[in-house]
């Protein structure tokens, strides 16, 4: 499950950076080397929320930097829903 939710969040990076799927590492960081801005990330959030069905709080978006630490945030907003 861990797998899909990576899969789906580099899926999502990739559509808003224009990076390619396969450059974009667990460990890329989003401003130094995938260029997100505050609008992306932003974006990056609102397309996490739609697709998973969860809300961000504004102050987790600047917290969030690396693929690794969306999904640990979306898994664990998933696992505060069940």
């Amino acid at each position: 499950m861990g797998n899909s939710v990576e899969q789906e969040i580099i899926s999502i990076v990739s559509d808003v950076t224009g990076f390619e799927p396969e450059e974009i590492t667990p460990d890329k960081n989003f401003f130094e080397d995938l260029e997100v801005d505050s609008i992306k990330a932003i974006e990056i959030a609102v397309a996490i929320e739609k697709k998973f069905k969860v809300s961000v709080r504004d102050d987790e978006i600047p917290k969030i930097t690396t693929v690794k630490h969306a999904v640990d945030l979306v898994n664990s907003l998933l696992s505060q829903k069940n």
